[in-house]
């Protein structure tokens, strides 16, 4: 009777604070407690073991916060003497999922601190664990233990890894009425279709002399790798969005994930582009980046088609480098301008959000140019990122290609949006750092465009007092600022000619409708410069320059 009338009350109570959580946008958290194989491990000597529950915020977007107390070698048992349970209820709140999956230690019965018997102390145990949960007004599941991958010599599955354990699991929930996954059955249907030498490459199977962790080998049929914490992820999830529809919405479906705490596919942004697939011309590769520093010299080649990166937050999730033009490589000589960048895109169809591609090395005459990316694409698109360099951050290196930055900071010195290429910038913030250049095209010679600069907003620091809108890298240099905010370090005068006489005459800038104490007027701006008329602006619009919008892989316009 008492536990029927805590049942009643506890769903009363999840209800009232699951729909003042709606009503709030409160964000969803979700506890886990557990073993080794849900629990987060050590990363030291390339470890490859991963727990589900270590991988799962990575299924998840943001909004979703994920807290994994789960701890290689517990049971319930030893959760709760070690102090476990008691760092758990110390953080539960009112409204929390606390996810609940024990039973590969209890079933120890020769370790006194780690057996709980099935229908004995494993389900005491339980029982404590679901009624503080309802008590405080979380809400909790219960998970049958997850599978071993034991096959006997003829490949079957045995299905008898965990004993009454499971059983006693679903007991606990239907005297609660809580919600049970059953992990176990989930696990071994999959084991059992995988079959035996399939499943192993999930699982700790390890060759001696592969991992500095295990120089020996391994061979695990509990623990799984990556990509097993992954597949389990994977299959538990229809069911945990079962059981917490709301969580639907909050589901992420990403190829790989690049995460520095080993909750992804992979530590670096190379290793992920690396594992797409050559020549796409179907779907898309998505790659979710987490936040991190990620010190790397990325290389994106021409086969790597259609791929999508995606970083958590374009301020702290940051791919950065840094070679100069002066460096000496590898044969002695000075890198030259084209090596330097941090990034270098060489494949069409190519989307990157929510990122910011650095190059570190200062500005000093001993450094020269060093760019943060080069980008030797068609149909490329960058939202929401960042390019923070000196001079030449910006490099759109092929002739006919067709790029856009929209919503973009992009900050430098000298020259620091160059090349060849055709791009289209709305909606981005050009700060400049020093008295220079804020554009150096070099539109190939019958090229219809250049670089097209749209609802734009141009800053400087306090160094940068006196800036030029543009100079002609090639003669024949197209750029063109419509409706943009100029700050007062632009120049009256406006364009530069390079000292190039003849540029003055091939080469082509304009403006349209741009305002701020930057803007100035046909007289004030130097005589070969133009200015557009209303009319002129039918012609620039995203699609007339970057062509018809259905040619782009991924539709941004």
């Amino acid at each position: 009777m008492n536990r029927f009338f805590a049942l009643v009350m506890s769903v009363l109570l999840c209800l009232c604070i699951q729909a003042a959580g709606q009503e709030q946008g409160q964000k969803l958290t979700l506890r886990l407690m557990g073993d080794s194989t849900m629990a987060d491990k050590d990363l030291s000597g390339e470890n490859p073991e991963r727990g589900w529950g270590q991988r799962l915020p990575s299924h998840l977007d943001t909004s979703v916060c994920v807290v994994n107390y789960a701890q290689n070698g517990r049971s319930t048992k030893s959760f709760i003497s070690r102090g476990l349970w008691d760092k758990v209820k110390s953080d539960l709140q009112p409204g929390d999922w606390l996810f609940i999956q024990f039973g590969h230690n209890d079933a120890k019965a020769d370790d006194p601190e780690r057996y709980a018997p099935a229908f004995g102390a494993y389900q005491e145990n339980l029982r404590m664990f679901v009624e503080y949960a309802l008590r405080t007004g979380a809400r909790p599941v219960l998970f049958t233990p997850v599978s071993r991958r034991w096959f006997d010599d003829g490949g079957k599955l045995r299905k008898d890894c965990h004993g009454d354990y499971p059983a006693a699991v679903f007991q606990v929930a239907q005297e609660y009425g809580v919600p049970v996954i059953d992990a176990n059955s989930i696990t071994q249907e999959w084991l059992e279709s995988a079959g035996d030498v399939a499943s192993r490459k999930y699982y700790m199977w390890i060759e001696p002399g592969t991992c500095p962790r295990h120089p020996d080998g391994l061979v695990d049929n509990t623990h799984t790798n990556v990509a097993g914490a992954r597949k389990i992820v994977e299959l538990l999830l229809p069911e945990i969005v079962r059981v917490i529809p709301e969580l639907a919405s909050h589901v992420t479906d990403y190829d790989f994930v690049v995460a520095q705490d080993g909750s992804g596919d992979f530590f670096t942004v190379q290793d992920a582009v690396n594992a797409a697939p050559d020549y796409c011309k179907q779907d898309e590769t998505r790659i979710l980046i987490r936040k991190g520093i990620y010190s790397e010299k990325l290389t994106i080649p021409a086969n790597k088609e259609k791929l999508h990166l995606v970083g958590e937050d374009p301020d702290s999730t940051v791919i950065t480098w840094d070679d100069y033009a002066l460096r000496k490589g590898s044969t002695g000589y000075e890198m030259g301008t084209s090596a330097t960048s941090t990034v270098f895109l060489h494949a069409n169809d190519f989307l990157a959000e929510n990122l910011t591609f650095e190059n570190t090395a200062g500005d000093s005459k001993d450094i020269a140019q060093a760019c943060a990316i080069t980008v030797n694409g068609d149909r490329v698109a960058f939202l929401n990122c960042r390019f923070i360099a000196n001079q030449d951050t910006i490099y759109t290196f092929g002739p006919g290609q067709r790029q856009l930055f929209r919503g973009c900071y992009i900050e430098g010195t000298t020259d620091f949006i160059f090349g060849f290429s055709t791009a289209w910038f709305e909606d981005c913030v050009i700060m400049s750092k020093k008295n220079s250049y804020v554009t150096a095209a070099s539109t190939p010679q019958g090229q219809e465009w250049g670089y097209v600069f749209k609802n734009c907003r141009l800053i400087h620091n306090e160094k940068a007092t006196r800036v030029y809108l543009g100079r002609p890298w090639r003669p024949y240099a197209r750029t063109v600022f419509i409706e943009c905010e100029l700050g007062d370090h632009i120049l009256k005068e406006g364009w530069h000619n390079w000292n190039k006489k003849d540029a003055e005459r091939t080469s082509y800038y304009a403006e349209y409708g741009n305002y701020g104490p930057g803007a100035a007027s046909r007289k004030e701006r130097v005589s070969w410069s133009h200015f557009l008329s209303r009319k002129d602006l039918k012609d620039y619009t995203t699609e007339n320059v970057l062509g018809p919008a259905e040619d782009w892989y991924f539709k941004v316009f």
